[in-house]
């Protein structure tokens, strides 16, 4: 935990210009129930600690990108202690600057008002031909133990040969091939920018798609080695907590965990004649419920589970939106699942994410549901932004109740 004197703090505020609500009755009780809880952490993270954040762990995707002041007050109301996927480029590197310049302020601002927050990147599985406009610094030559030079990235060197995975999301737009020394440089670029924004946490998408010549995963150990080493010395907290979707159930070499924690989509299933519900279900589709793999944690610790979040994720729609199928075990009644959740009244929403926060925690103790506080434009879960689907008085709700247990 990160202390603050109280003038440093007040300087702080009024450096930032940061307007202080009044807090309900209700916001102070919150805030009283969290403030026993462990997040203390440096260097390394207990699993103890690491289950804190995971229990209040929100979606809040592209929060730097929009530098909302609403979406900071919402965070302060509901409590959030693990923001994911706070920023992330999905093709257009070349913005990578200029979303560095308007989110670190904005970082600064979020652990003003609470050091403990962690905040997520996102390195996604995509390269496209625009990262042949980003400089590469003489430092990531010299931390692969190259000679710098003056250039760019190449996009051609982080392909598959034969054209395996090429422009498979769309012409000029590809899976990199982490086996790739150009890949493993570009991916530790990244991180290196999102540790020094502030940032504790870094996703790293599917990562299965990006290992096909990589099996025994030597060179993304190799490129997660680095970058654990970076958070080492440069992070907040000296240490960089790393995730993935992981299909398999997580990714181990010799009893060695590659990840802090896994992710996954949540896999809502349709219900059959009752359109639009859908319910969680442990086996179905490739859904992860029961499945995450154990080992040794980076911090040291050994578990027969590791610990999970599973979210409502956005991968677009199906050719059938609003349809049963039987046979379409991703989509949820044709819908991507955050596409799908954004379609319900409000009373179901609110409902049904309490329905799955606490089904996910009977089912599996070692898996946690990740809220939706914000994904990307689409969605917000505000009481006061007038596009705001208005869930988050439950969301604020639901972590409250599952603490007094």
């Amino acid at each position: 935990m990160i202390s603050l004197t109280i003038p440093t703090v007040i300087l702080a505020l009024l450096f930032f210009s940061i307007t202080v609500p009044l807090l309900s009755n209700e916001t102070v009780a919150a805030l009283q129930t969290t403030k026993n809880l462990d997040y203390c952490f440096d260097g390394e993270i207990s699993r103890s600690v690491l289950e804190n954040y995971l229990a209040r762990s929100a979606t809040v995707a592209s929060l730097l990108h929009f530098t909302l002041d609403d979406d900071l007050r919402m965070m302060s109301n509901t409590g959030v202690k693990f923001a994911g996927r706070v920023i992330w480029m999905w093709g257009n590197e070349s913005r990578i600057d200029a979303l560095v310049r308007k989110g670190k302020p904005f970082v600064k601002r979020i652990h003003i008002m609470d050091p403990d927050i962690i905040l997520q990147g996102a390195i996604f599985e995509i390269v496209t031909r625009d990262v042949d406009n980003v400089v590469i610094p003489a430092s990531v030559f010299k931390e692969f133990g190259l000679r710098p030079e003056v250039r760019n990235f190449r996009y051609s060197d982080m392909l598959y040969p034969l054209g395996r995975r090429v422009d498979h999301w769309a012409e000029g737009s590809s899976v990199p091939d982490m086996s790739r020394l150009e890949t493993r440089m570009w991916f530790f670029y990244v991180g290196k920018r999102w540790i020094d924004m502030g940032l504790e946490a870094i996703h790293f998408g599917q990562v299965e798609i990006m290992d096909d010549r990589d099996r025994d995963h030597t060179h993304w150990r190799d490129m997660m080695k680095r970058i654990r080493k970076y958070a080492k010395k440069h992070a907040r907290r000296h240490f960089v907590l790393a995730d993935a979707h992981t299909p398999s159930g997580g990714i181990v070499h010799k009893g060695e965990l590659m990840f802090d924690f896994h992710s996954f989509p949540s896999r809502p299933k349709s219900v059959k004649d009752k359109p639009h519900q859908a319910v969680l279900e442990k086996g179905f589709s490739d859904s992860i419920y029961g499945r995450s793999k154990g080992g040794r944690a980076p911090s040291g610790w050994s578990c027969n589970a590791l610990p999970y979040i599973v979210e409502l994720d956005n991968f677009g729609s199906s050719d059938h939106p609003g349809e049963y199928r039987s046979t379409d075990k991703i989509h949820v009644w044709g819908w991507d699942e955050i596409g799908w959740f954004m379609k319900q009244p409000e009373k179901y929403r609110n409902e049904w994410l309490k329905y799955a926060y606490n089904w996910v925690r009977k089912t599996d103790p070692n898996g946690f549901f990740q809220l939706p506080l914000r994904r990307f434009q689409h969605y917000t879960a505000s009481m006061e932004s007038a596009k705001g689907q208005r869930q988050e008085a439950s969301i604020k709700v639901i972590w409250a109740s599952a603490e007094k247990r």
